[in-house]
């Protein structure tokens, strides 16, 4: 494979805030990527992630701040001036160019010679398995080919930065684990800085590096997807990575002990808090569900509830307990022949206190 291989280069946005007429979209997004990292920006639809990334690729206003590839400031410069490769979420193919024209038109507008082209072209088919292909039409491919063929359309034109947005949105469950893989080795193997746009969850966790969080325009939190899952600094991070049981209440400290207050009275200690209003953050598989009566093991604090609701999901089953008002999800894991908790069953709870995170807004 004869591609450049240029030294990877580190991203840096300072200030960053981008308009559609009266309608803020971002609003002072500082960020650092650091050379060869594969980073994502994860958000809800609107949240902002993907105008982002087109603000890097040079797609839409001219934003305010300042957007650095290198030591570079390219915030004002033209999308063809920035030497960044993007693959968009419909591939954008050209139906009646053969493959090989597709990967060959960003070298052709640059007027190298035919010999270059056709050597390049072939590397990056090459590096994507698809050189045996070269002859047909898009139309021929399957989804996860097309996607494929976009990618090496882009790397052919060797990018310092390679942006990819939503670019396995089209294809079927079984395909996006396949070519998520892909995507990840080729980037290690290329050693190039990469941002992934996505809403899913689980791309995001399973390919990237870091992770920025977007909501309304506004980086949440930014850190690895444990740091992110395991310790989330607001209610919108809690819940939108991964299922959290969230309840709202305040600490508040008594003979000498910290406990958490909900507001609907539900009383857990903890150990060292600060008083205030919070809100207490737990994961499904950070409890235990047991039969009401069951031995209490030592240090455990139960609760008293009663099952709403069962749901079989292969590995675990996940359960809807009522706990004083509060409807919380429990995992157990699922072993054949062991009996279930069936709806209307009164259980005891047992909340892991040092898996649990407050969160103050």
């Amino acid at each position: 494979m004869s591609l450049i291989r240029s030294e990877p280069v580190g991203i840096r946005i300072e200030n960053l805030g981008l308009s559609f007429g009266s309608t803020h979209v971002l609003k002072g997004v500082n960020l650092e990527i650091q050379p060869g990292e594969f980073f994502a920006f994860l958000g809800p639809s609107g949240s902002g992630k993907s105008t982002l990334l087109r603000a890097i690729a040079g797609f839409g206003p001219e934003p305010s701040g300042r957007i650095l590839i290198g030591d570079k400031d390219i915030a004002r410069l033209l999308p063809w001036q920035r030497n960044v490769g993007m693959v968009f979420q419909n591939y954008a193919l050209w139906p009646h160019m053969s493959i090989r024209r597709n990967v060959a038109f960003g070298l052709e507008e640059r007027r190298l010679a035919k010999d270059d082209i056709h050597q390049r072209v072939d590397d990056a088919l090459d590096l994507v398995g698809l050189k045996h292909l070269a002859e047909r039409r898009p139309s021929q491919l399957s989804g996860g080919q097309q996607q494929r063929i976009a990618l090496a359309r882009t790397l052919v034109v060797e990018p310092r930065v390679l942006l990819l947005d939503e670019p396995l949105s089209n294809l079927d469950a079984n395909l996006r684990v396949q070519m998520r893989r892909e995507l990840l080795t080729l980037q290690r193997e290329l050693g190039l800085t990469t941002i992934f746009v996505t809403h899913d969850q689980e791309e995001a966790n399973t390919t990237s590096e870091r992770i920025a969080v977007l909501d309304q325009g506004v980086i949440q939190q930014v850190g690895s997807p444990v740091d992110l899952y395991d310790q989330p600094v607001n209610r919108f991070v809690a819940s939108f990575l991964g299922t959290a049981n969230i309840l709202d209440g305040s600490i508040r400290h008594q003979d000498g002990q910290a406990k958490f207050i909900s507001d609907k009275g539900l009383e857990i200690y903890l150990d060292g808090k600060d008083e205030g209003v919070a809100s207490l953050v737990f994961r499904p598989q950070n409890a235990r569900i047991e039969h009401e009566g069951d031995e209490r093991r030592p240090g455990d604090m139960q609760l008293p509830g009663t099952v709403e609701e069962q749901e079989f999901l292969g590995s675990i089953v996940r359960y809807m307990v009522n706990i004083q008002g509060h409807q919380l999800l429990i995992d157990a894991i699922h072993r054949r022949g062991r009996p279930d908790f069936t709806p209307g069953t009164e259980v005891q709870v047992s909340i892991d206190t040092d898996s649990s995170v407050l969160v103050r807004s």
